[in-house]
């Protein structure tokens, strides 16, 4: 049976908290591109494997980027139309933006 989708008032991590760290927007700018695998987007950064992982869970559970198995790889893909909360939160701000 498939897991139930989360509410957003019930994400561990909400979309916001996602992308407030600079890693985690580079990775999902690389998502944006083409699905990776795990050992892809962390031979891009100098940090450790384990350091990627977490910032792709944290990702994965604000429902930003989906995983999949292939052999013994996950494999990474951007979830778009989960950046929706954060597109209604900034079109709020762009009649500022304009009127400048």
């Amino acid at each position: 049976m498939a897991e139930p989708r989360r509410t957003p008032a019930l994400r561990t991590h909400g979309v916001f908290q996602a992308i407030a760290d600079p890693t985690r927007r580079e990775v999902l700018r690389m998502l944006a591109e083409k699905e990776l695998a795990i050992s892809e987007i962390s031979s891009r950064f100098p940090i450790s494997r384990t350091a990627v992982t977490k910032h792709l869970r944290i990702l994965t559970e604000a429902e930003l980027v989906t995983a999949r198995k292939s052999g013994r790889e996950k494999i990474y893909r951007l979830r778009p139309e989960s950046l929706a909360e954060l597109k209604q939160w900034l079109a709020f701000f762009e009649r500022f933006w304009e009127d400048r």
